[in-house]
């Protein structure tokens, strides 16, 4: 595991994961080693499709059945990305926005069971990494804060 720390540490991908609170050395390095180069997928879409989490409709005629996870992507790193929103919500360290997105889907009139919550925290992971990633840019909680609508 030191290996691959000290590998990882040059890049800029092991920085933007790292600069997320509740993501220590062994998650960041296995999250670049289960999605490879960010560069290969054209947008946050593509990369929620690796993942598996994009969402499988199924309708036939008037009938419409419950929306479900496509679990056709690479399991090792949705239950990376599992594990790590679930150990976010445990950390009772600095604030980010994936644990306040949870609260926020628990908490509402109509609240979503467990498992929904942390798969929409995990989407939400995806997306904001995705953009961090492309730009070059560290994760910062309390820049994100006036640009959130409420």
């Amino acid at each position: 595991m030191q290996q691959m720390v000290e590998l990882s540490e040059g890049r800029k991908e092991y920085l933007v994961f790292r600069s997320i609170p509740g993501i220590g050395d062994s998650t960041a390095c296995r999250l670049i080693g289960e999605i490879g180069d960010i560069r290969r997928f054209q947008n946050a879409k593509q990369l929620n499709a690796y993942a598996g989490i994009d969402i499988m409709r199924y309708q036939s005629g008037n009938t419409q059945y419950r929306d479900r996870i496509n679990k056709r992507g690479n399991k090792h790193l949705r239950k990376i990305l599992y594990f790590m929103v679930c150990a976010m919500l445990m950390a009772k360290g600095k604030p980010n926005h994936f644990v306040d997105y949870y609260y926020k889907l628990k908490k509402q009139p109509q609240r979503k069971p467990h498992k929904v919550a942390i798969i929409a925290c995990i989407n939400k992971f995806l997306k904001v990494t995705f953009q961090l990633l492309t730009r070059g840019i560290l994760y910062d909680y309390e820049s994100a804060l006036p640009a959130q609508k409420s």
